[in-house]
């Protein structure tokens, strides 16, 4: 008699490329906003809808047999000319839309792809802390190790300080790179930090990779979101560095579509080749009627100066979220792009006593502060270490990240709520 279906895959043991993982954030603190009926400022979703011109595209698409069909690998050749009609200017130069743009199932995806398609077993990927946490599996899931050098606050973090004030030590990340190191990942503007690189940063980091001969990976998703009249430069701009660069969109981020899952990929003909190689074996190709409405999104954003005004609307947002942490003198960096702010959570008082589960105990102190925020105080945020290599988690064991890509009314109850922490925050 056969062995019944589940006791049959408890025998089968799994890759050893899933088999070390570790249950991620996500999953904890998600259900357990809902669990508790929080405010989630954790996860970067909108709980607003995208533009109107942006869902009258879609629902317009989905009416047309064309558009419910595959698409190229490429990406529909609307979104390609869009993007690169949209971009050419941003990158001083003319965009080829058939040889250097791929139109990837989210950014996500078109991450993995890049590492998929450089990526041989052992090869070594360069990372600054804190990272985008999916960076990690990408990379080992394709044969590679991941690398990390720590991006470092050198301001006074019991004082709010801007994100320019995290920099990275050019030394310290030149001594990470070996002969087995291939690419390099920047990211700009940076989740959690909200730092928008400067050019001379850029530049530091541009210079490492052509005298070690890497690749450089550029996610930009954030790269319509910078504030202040912060300059967002592009490193594939700077220099010969366009050579050497993939730059990685996100229509999610742009548009407020995440759950849409259209990114894209930008740069040389003969770098984005292994990636769209592997994005074709991958998913073959992205849904077609959401590709043409963010085409549709862009033809129209850069007619009726939608992205300035998203800007003003975030700096709002922004502004707000920070109110708070003002009031009740929780110290914080002050992003310069993104929709996320790191706080110093260092003076908040968790009773020593509270009943933790035993799933958070051999998690770093955010872990735990999050929890508590969560349960307690009604407002769930995401503790930054997981986005951090273990060596390097105490660095950021007294920040939580909250998100503020949310509706007014969710911030306003977010900040009703956080008023609570005052009897536990020391003087």
């Amino acid at each position: 008699m056969a062995a019944p279906a589940s006791s049959a895959a408890a025998l089968i043991p799994r890759s050893d490329r899933v088999a070390h993982f570790e249950q991620d954030v996500w999953s904890i603190f998600t259900p357990l906003a809902l669990e508790c009926q929080a405010v989630n400022l954790g996860q970067g979703f909108m709980n607003f809808p995208p533009p109107d011109f942006v869902v009258e595209a879609a629902r317009e698409a989905l009416l047309r047999n064309d558009c419910n069909q595959y698409s190229h690998p490429k990406g529909r050749p609307r979104l390609r000319n869009a993007l690169a009609k949209s971009y050419g200017p941003l990158f001083n130069r003319t965009l080829d839309p058939e040889h250097e743009i791929v139109v990837t199932a989210g950014a996500n995806e078109g991450i993995y792809s890049i590492f998929a398609g450089y990526l041989d077993q052992g090869s070594e990927v360069i990372l600054m802390e804190p990272f985008f946490d999916q960076y990690i599996s990408n990379i080992t899931m394709n044969g590679g190790v991941p690398v990390y050098c720590p991006i470092r606050p050198t301001g006074d973090t019991s004082k709010n300080m801007d994100a320019s004030q995290w920099k990275i030590d050019i030394k310290e990340l030149e001594s990470k790179i070996t002969p087995r190191s291939k690419i390099i990942v920047l990211n700009t503007p940076h989740n959690p930090i909200g730092k928008v690189f400067s050019r001379e940063e850029l530049e530091q980091i541009g210079d490492l990779a052509v005298k070690h001969n890497l690749l450089i990976i550029s996610d930009e998703v954030y790269d319509r979101l910078f504030f202040d009249h912060k300059n967002h430069e592009r490193i594939a701009t700077l220099k010969n560095y366009w050579d050497r660069t993939i730059t990685v969109g996100s229509g999610g981020k742009t548009f407020g579509t995440t759950g849409w899952r259209v990114g894209w990929l930008i740069g040389p003909k003969l770098l984005v080749e292994p990636a769209l190689a592997a994005h074709t074996r991958l998913v073959f190709c992205v849904n077609s009627p959401l590709q043409e409405a963010i085409a549709v999104g862009f033809e129209q954003a850069d007619e009726n100066g939608f992205f300035g005004g998203q800007i003003e609307a975030y700096e709002s947002k922004r502004e707000k979220l920070l109110s708070v942490f003002r009031e009740l003198g929780l110290p914080y960096t002050v992003p310069e792009g993104s929709y996320f702010v790191l706080v110093n959570t260092d003076k908040i008082r968790v009773p020593s006593d509270y009943p933790f589960p035993d799933l958070l105990h051999k998690r770093p102190k955010d872990f735990r502060t999050c929890y508590w925020l969560t349960k307690e105080i009604g407002v769930c945020a995401i503790p930054p270490t997981e986005f951090y290599s273990k060596p390097n988690q105490p660095l950021a064991e007294n920040y939580a990240r909250f998100a503020f890509c949310k509706t007014d009314e969710t911030l306003d109850a977010a900040i009703e709520r956080l008023l609570k922490l005052k009897p536990f925050i020391k003087a």
